[in-house]
């Protein structure tokens, strides 16, 4: 990115959704402030009984047999997952340069390494062909992220992890609902995390959930929740609970799981209109400088869509400042990781990455965005820029 255009960039601020079109809108459903008094009249405010009810509920609706543990965000979630795969210092992890910071930062806690993978262009998901000869002695997983709801090729990641004897984990943040060849990604993933921060899908204002498949680590994963402590055990009023482990205070709350819970309700109806917002877009952007990311075209893929991201092919920023001249807020929401110095400074053999670097750019998709909103944003960008 050039120094001008970064310097552009500031031009920017939040906008005002009374002033026109944000990117992102929290959604919180209607029946959430009686479920939240309901909490507030019990003596339950903390992490409780709803907390429990929200785990079991979300693995109902993702139909997995996998044991879910509700966490304090979705960083929460991949710590614990980093943790429970045996991720240590001096380990090497194989994750996507691509993706939200939250993915890559809980490996630096302990000491590991990322190794950075080059994107897939079709999907800006890890690039399953860069991978193999990034695996040393040291490797001990590999990362993936559903890039805006976009799975990755889970199938062919598991068979890499098996032939090296390395954990696969999932970063579902993006991507409640999505399947790839009919599975949701916790099916093939030993752990699956997802992300209710505010902005996601559904959100429970800030929280994560971890699905792990190995029950024999379901125990261990609750008391990394909360200090270190088996919090059955203390609950009886006796002294059977020593620490012999380091914790965290990574619990949900039962306010949040309120937020969770009545969103859940409303979950598939969010998931269709993004689903026909996204579609919207695909069939209506008719500009031969941009394409629209999406793979809802590939039988192997079940899309929920967390953003609209475009390949802008000339001249995103220009594009960008239009947009806003119409009151449509637009942006890149995600950087290559390897553009923050806490990472260690750029790699060079990421060529995808080095191509499609000043050329993505995301639309408003979320539930205040209507249809006839979609084609207005079609009709400016079709104009040119």
């Amino acid at each position: 990115m050039s120094k001008n255009s970064e310097q552009g960039m500031n031009e920017f601020a939040l906008l005002d959704p009374e002033e026109g079109l944000p990117l992102f809108y929290p959604f919180v459903a209607p029946e959430a402030k009686e479920e939240l008094l309901d909490t507030l009249n019990s003596r339950w405010i903390g992490q409780g009984p709803k907390v429990e009810l929200f785990e079991k509920k979300f693995s109902e609706i993702l139909g997995s047999k996998n044991k879910f543990i509700a966490t304090g965000s979705g960083t929460d979630s991949l710590h614990l997952a980093y943790l429970l795969a045996g991720i240590k210092a001096g380990d090497e992890v194989i994750t996507p340069v691509f993706t939200c910071t939250a993915t890559n930062l809980p490996l630096l806690y302990e000491g590991a390494t990322p190794v950075f993978t080059d994107i897939d262009p079709e999907t800006l998901n890890i690039n399953f062909n860069d991978i193999e000869h990034r695996i040393t002695k040291k490797t001990k997983a590999i990362v993936a992220v559903d890039y805006g709801g976009i799975p990755a090729k889970y199938d062919d990641l598991l068979e890499i992890c098996k032939k090296y004897n390395l954990k696969l984990i999932a970063d579902c943040a993006q991507s409640i609902g999505s399947k790839y060849k009919n599975l949701s990604a916790c099916e093939y993933a030993d752990f699956t995390t997802y992300s209710f921060q505010a902005i996601k899908t559904i959100t429970t204002s800030d929280g994560g959930m971890l699905s792990i498949k190995d029950p024999n680590l379901v125990e261990k994963a609750k008391r990394l929740r909360w200090f270190g402590i088996d919090r059955s055990s203390k609950q009886k009023g006796n002294w059977e609970n020593d620490i012999k482990e380091l914790g965290y205070k990574y619990q949900m709350t039962d306010f949040a799981a309120c937020l969770g819970l009545s969103a859940l309700n409303h979950l598939p109806i969010l998931i269709k209109k993004r689903r026909d917002l996204l579609k919207t877009y695909v069939e209506n952007i008719k500009h031969d400088d941009v394409e629209v990311l999406q793979k809802d075209n590939d039988p192997d893929y079940y899309v929920c869509p967390w953003l609209c991201t475009l390949i802008v092919k000339k001249n995103r920023f220009a594009l960008m400042k239009k947009l806003r001249k119409f009151s449509v807020e637009s942006a890149q929401v995600h950087y290559r990781n390897d553009r923050y110095s806490i990472f260690g400074g750029r790699v060079k053999d990421l060529p995808n990455m080095d191509l499609l670097e000043d050329k993505y750019l995301v639309l408003p998709l979320h539930h205040k965005v209507e249809i006839s909103d979609c084609l207005k944003i079609c009709r400016i960008i079709n104009e040119g820029w």
